[in-house]
Order: C-alpha cells, then structure tokens, then sequence
C-alpha cells in the first residue's frame, strides 16, 4: 500500500507481533495492507493505509503501521466499532505468540528546510 497522495497523514499507531510458527501466511492474511485488519478500517474515510513491516533478524517479528488523518479519528473509530474490533482480535489471537502496542505517533511540523540545519 502506497500511501495516498491526496491524504495527508498525522497520526500512526504501531503494533509488534511475534507470529507463531507456521502461522505466517494466516497472519499476512489478517494483517497486511488487504487483510482484515484493514478492511475493517476502511469503513472510515479518515483511515489512510496499513504498512506491515517485518523484522529482518528475528523473523516471525512483525509490525502494522496504522496511518490516520489524526488521533481523534482513530480514537472515534476504535470507540464507535468496539465490538468488531474486539471480534477480529479474539479470531486472530491464535496467530500470534504475542502483541504489544509499540505506540502511537503524530507528525511534527512541517518539512525542514535545508537552510535550517545548523540552527538549534
């Protein structure tokens, strides 16, 4: 997934994964950019895209990256499909050893410009 170029993102949410053994490909189902996960925030059109990243020495590690318009977009989503979130969560339990909320992000201000190195 390409994030959208007509979408301006400021919010992330990131999530760590350790995948258990031969679940792999039922967890890339679930997770990835078209999986469930993201075809249940789709429902949102402040939801921009889901980036899945893997850890390149620890294999089975995983992490989703949520992109959202801003926090309280995703706060409202999370309160509004409570139960549909807590559903998917509970079928994809199975997949995983274990998860953790790596954190939640906001952009900083905008670009620097390379005349601004150097000042501090």
């Amino acid at each position: 997934m390409a994030i959208a170029k007509t979408h301006s993102w400021a919010y992330v949410a990131i999530w760590e994964f350790r995948v258990r053994p031969r679940m792999k490909k039922r967890f890339l189902a679930a997770y990835g950019p078209e999986g469930e996960w993201a075809k249940l925030f789709r429902q949102d059109k402040r939801y921009i895209g889901t980036q899945l990243i893997q850890d390149l020495k620890a294999r089975r590690t995983y992490m989703t990256v949520d992109f959202w318009t801003s926090q309280a977009a995703y706060e409202n989503f999370r309160r509004r499909h409570a139960s549909e979130y807590e559903a998917i969560d509970a079928r994809c339990e199975s997949l995983t050893e274990s998860e953790r909320e790596v954190g939640s992000y906001v952009k900083v201000g905008k670009q620097i410009k390379k005349a601004q190195f150097g000042r501090c």
